[in-house]
């Protein structure tokens, strides 16, 4: 069923080595077996590995132009991605999201104490002009990295810095231009480089309009807002063991819409006014000729989440403000070592730390009373966690064994004013085991088992008030959510085709789940949560690239999800419907190649409960869809140029779940320059 697969630009697994006379048309297109980090944390062939990663490299990033890092990730093989409103998107992966995805910027953690349950916006926080390369682990990932690690690990890393025998300057610009006034942008960094340092400083302006849908539906108000972000990095060799790293990042957006809310809940405006990241690191390197710590990196981070959420209802003169703002101090040490030729070894501790600050204030037109209320969540929260962690892998000539344990302890506090404080204290250990067997030259079968945890947050524990369409009420007494996966599956890798079937099955117990109760506050139910859910989520996943000369790249990808809440005896909520992409690709020169694409999602009919009360979801399901894109770049010394027709047919469709609609017809254009 899967093999109506057929999707995948090729560099999205792997870089295009051509070793080819350009000349002769008819010599083999060799693939270079892409390395990923993020795995087993430390650099190894994906090829070899037995779980599956994607990668976005920059070649790919730079002949895409997406509009945000969550759009960059729409399409991509084994990733479902939704959109509450048109400043968000929320990635799944093996039908989860939310919490229970990890992601990370440059291998620290996004994941932070108020993180929501279910689709979230905080992946738009990174600025798409940042993205040097996006790592995607679909799998579980707790060993290495965690909580939350559930349904598998984003990771996205930022330009890549290197030293240079002399001293050279390299600026560049970017201006980007959709169609309809749906965006104007423009970007501009100066990366230099000299033979003990580097540096790269930029930053980026973006106004998004509101978004265009497709046939019959038209512009959809409120969805535009404006975004600024800038970013520092440097690179400094203090001697021939050490080197330093030091980061800055900085991201704010100047009034988000929530549309549906604007649309189907009587508000005369709902917000994110503003929202900002930031985010600052220092990473010490160490490098020597010892197998037991040949290298070894220590991370100190500080990161920033600020969110405020402005709403007031038609005909009610008061004024809803609410702030959130947390701040995450972080700490990792992570020590690789070589034991031997077949034998890597990687061994870390990480301790990370979030406080939170919330408060809302209500504002009445009338009588121009000011009232200070509890926050979402309890003001002065706190969450602490500390793990240590030891990962192998074993590469023979034709097997690989990876295995992993990670122990993981938290603090969290919420001192309620109305309630009392309360701390609990939850841990985890956790671990994998997987082996990869290459049959023959090209062909390599694969499996492996992980369990997995998420630790409740802040946002499980201490939330009151509403979110999406309820009225979320306390609970001090819940515990970690647990999992356990299995997966097997086949792998090809020759001159002309890149392949891999999966099939998973993973287990979910003590889900955090709402139960309703009999009240109801401001119009909306009322729910509290509770460690109720067990659950499975299996599925199928496949992609093929298959180069037929140098000009011509035939790929595809689809993917199948099954997911069922065993404890309610119904389907689990937003699982997503069968999806993939069909993409065909022709280069007739090195420096030009042209893009036909389709995109699509089958109906999605099984609905939950809470599905069927989600008022982002019709009450009979989701539809399904496919849209046409067409595409081309050119390159000429230092300039490209990218173009693409979306939607070219101008399609009606919204993916499911998601509070706004698709984009419609529309001509996206972009201009890079780079000297």
């Amino acid at each position: 069923m899967l093999l109506g697969v057929l999707v995948q630009f090729a560099s999205v697994k792997a870089q295009i080595i051509e070793q080819i006379d350009s000349t002769d048309v008819s010599k083999a297109v060799v693939w270079k077996k892409e390395v990923v980090i993020t795995a087993q944390r430390q650099k190894h062939a994906d090829f070899d590995l037995p779980v599956v990663t994607t990668v976005l490299n920059a070649e790919y990033l730079k002949k895409r132009m997406p509009r945000s890092v969550p759009e960059a990730l729409f399409g991509t093989p084994g990733i479902f991605v939704q959109k509450t409103n048109h400043g968000g998107g929320s990635p799944f992966l093996r039908g989860l999201t939310g919490q229970q995805i990890l992601m990370l910027v440059d291998g620290i953690r996004l994941n932070n104490a108020t993180f929501r349950s279910g689709p979230n916006q905080y992946l738009n926080t990174i600025d798409p002009s940042w993205m040097y390369r996006v790592e995607i682990l679909e799998s579980s990932g707790a060993a290495e990295y965690g909580s939350d690690a559930i349904g598998g690990v984003i990771n996205v890393l930022t330009h890549q810095l290197q030293f240079a025998p002399k001293t050279v300057f390299h600026p560049e610009a970017t201006a980007q231009w959709i169609s309809g006034g749906m965006e104007t942008g423009g970007q501009a960094a100066l990366t230099a480089s000299g033979k003990k340092w580097a540096f790269r400083t930029g930053g980026a302006y973006r106004q998004f309009g509101d978004l265009i849908a497709g046939k019959g539906l038209g512009k959809e108000s409120p969805n535009g807002y404006d975004q600024w972000s800038m970013e520092a990095k440097g690179l400094f060799r203090l001697n021939r063991h050490f080197s330093l790293t030091a980061a800055y990042q900085d991201l704010q957006q100047k009034d988000v819409p929530v549309y549906h809310k604007v649309q189907l809940e009587n508000f005369k405006y709902n917000s994110f006014d503003p929202q900002r990241r930031q985010l600052s690191y220092m990473r010490l390197h160490a490098a020597f000729d010892q197998k037991w710590w040949r290298k070894i990196e220590f991370t100190a981070s500080r990161q920033l989440s600020y969110e405020v959420r402005k709403n007031q209802k038609n005909g009610n003169p008061v004024q809803v403000t609410e702030t959130d703002k947390t701040i995450t101090t972080g700490l990792q040490i992570n020590a690789l070592s070589k034991i031997s030729e077949y034998w890597d070894m990687t061994t870390g501790f990480e301790w990370y730390s979030d406080a939170v600050r919330s408060d809302k204030v209500e504002w009445n037109e009338n009588t121009l009373l000011r009232t200070l209320k509890r926050g979402l969540y309890p003001d002065r929260s706190s969450m602490q966690s500390w793990a240590a962690y030891n990962l192998h892998t074993w590469t023979m000539k034709r097997f690989n064994l990876t295995g992993g344990i990670r122990y993981n302890g938290f603090r969290i506090h919420v001192p309620d004013e109305n309630i009392g404080a309360s701390t609990v204290t939850p841990s985890a250990l956790v671990g994998n085991l997987g082996v990869s067997f290459e049959c023959i030259k090209g062909l390599r079968v694969y499996a492996n088992t992980a369990t997995a945890f998420r630790a409740p947050n802040v946002d499980d524990l201490g939330t009151l008030g509403i979110v999406d369409f309820r009225y979320e009420l306390p609970n001090y007494q819940l515990q970690p959510e647990k999992s356990r996966n299995i997966e097997a599956g086949v792998k090809i890798s020759t001159s002309r085709v890149k392949a891999n079937i999966a099939a998973y099955h993973l287990r979910l117990y003590d889900l955090i789940g709402r139960i309703r109760t009999a009240d109801s506050l401001q119009g909306y139910p009322v729910y509290r949560k509770e460690n109720i859910t067990e659950a499975y989520i299996r599925g199928l996943e496949a992609q093929l690239e298959w180069r037929w000369n140098r000009r011509w790249l035939i790929a595809g990808h689809s993917t199948y999800t099954f997911g069922q809440n065993t404890t309610a005896n119904e389907p689990l909520r937003r699982i997503p419907p069968f999806n993939g992409r069909l993409f065909l690709q022709f280069s007739p020169k090195t420096n030009m190649a042209f893009r036909a694409e389709s995109v699509f999602a089958g109906d999605q009919r099984r609905l939950a409960k809470g599905d069927v009360e989600d008022n982002r979801i019709a009450d009979d399901g989701t539809p399904g869809w496919a849209i046409f894109n067409l595409a081309a770049s050119y390159e000429y010394r230092f300039c490209r140029l990218t173009t693409e027709f979306h939607n070219i047919l101008n399609e009606a469709y919204r993916i499911h779940g998601s509070g706004v609609d698709g984009i419609g017809r529309s001509v996206w254009i972009r201009l890079a320059v780079q000297l």
